[in-house]
């Protein structure tokens, strides 16, 4: 009998610790006073999922059941853009980007747009199954010329409008399906497996992935650039770590957890300012100002009942201004104020 009390006790005891140690965890992280975000308003349930601009004013937004919208106005209001896309299956629109004039947005399954005026008129490039995979990322190289890579982790390149792709990867299974890829600005790619058990870099100019081992037993969500050109690599268990040696692609930092919330965080950027933004689950949007070793909460994101998906800053030239967006699911869509 007293063991069974003992045990029972002791239960209890560790119980009532560890609720009271993640409740500490989970509120010790303060929340900051002002918030650079403000809530954009899509009128839609389709996720967004990607952004580029022609100019400083006009840019698209592509996303989950064929949505499309265009602004003239920087981001600040959207507006539906209807399309000439097949009737026979509901696109998912994962990808677009601008270079001037020149754009393209990818879809899935096999879809590939066109266009060289802006966005006024667009030509429709149906891949059906000739690629391995499915479109994932799209890149304007220049006039009529793009690179396209899919969920196989492979990656054409294209010089005349789409007509035409070679394959500029000899094994994609190098990759190990992807569950996340990126594309560099010196070419470069870096991709996570499907399985989230290993990540891969392929180095500009190189036809084969070369694999990497995960930082710990957590499964990796996504890997990435940091402004300094050293990689980021954010895990299950909320985990964010950042590589400690340029020349090693596998000497990663201690695991920094700013706060066990439950949820997961699936993306990570730096504004202009060098602050860095993370997202996740359940409006999780948190900043650092110094590199890391201290967080908050964001305000606005905490008004937002959806799981963040990504952050992008970016600008379509030189003289543009710097844009920021987190993407939510379910029409949810923050927009940076600087």
């Amino acid at each position: 009998m007293n063991s069974f009390f003992s045990k029972s006790l002791n239960l209890l005891l560790t119980v009532v610790i560890g609720f009271f140690l993640s409740g500490c965890v989970a509120t010790r992280l303060p929340q900051a006073s002002s918030s650079p975000w403000e809530i954009v308003n899509l009128e839609t349930e389709s996720n967004p999922l990607d952004i580029s601009f022609v100019n400083d004013q006009k840019g698209f937004l592509v996303g989950t059941e064929r949505l499309i919208l265009e602004t003239d106005d920087g981001g600040k209001v959207w507006h539906e853009r209807s399309l000439e896309i097949p009737t026979e299956d509901n696109f998912r629109l994962v990808s677009v980007d601008f270079l001037g004039d020149e754009g393209w947005i990818a879809g899935q399954p096999g879809l590939v747009l066109h266009t060289n005026d802006g966005g006024k008129n667009w030509t429709s490039l149906s891949l059906g199954n000739k690629l391995p995979g499915d479109p994932y990322l799209i890149k304007t190289l220049g006039p009529d010329s793009a690179e396209l890579a899919t969920t196989a982790g492979a990656i054409y390149k294209t010089i005349d409008s789409g007509k035409n792709w070679e394959g500029l990867v000899s094994d994609a299974s190098g990759s190990g399906g992807i569950r996340d890829l990126r594309r560099n600005e010196d070419g470069s790619y870096i991709s996570v497996s499907s399985l989230g058990n290993f990540f891969s870099v392929l180095p500009q100019g190189q036809e084969n992935w070369e694999p990497h081992q995960r930082a710990s037993s957590k499964r990796v969500q996504s890997v990435g650039l940091q402004p300094n050109g050293d990689l980021w690599m954010l895990s299950r268990g909320a985990e964010i770590r950042f590589l400690e040696d340029s020349d090693d692609l596998d000497s990663w930092g201690k695991a920094i957890i700013p706060i066990l919330n439950g949820y997961n965080y699936l993306d990570i950027a730096w504004d202009p300012s060098d602050i860095i933004w993370t997202a996740g689950g359940n409006g999780t949007l948190l900043s650092s100002r110094d590199g890391g070793e201290s967080w908050e909460k964001d305000p606005v994101g905490d008004l937002v009942p959806t799981n963040f998906i990504r952050i992008l800053f970016t600008k379509s030239g030189p003289g543009d201004t710097t844009k920021g967006f987190v993407f939510g699911e379910r029409g949810n869509l923050l927009r940076w104020l600087g």
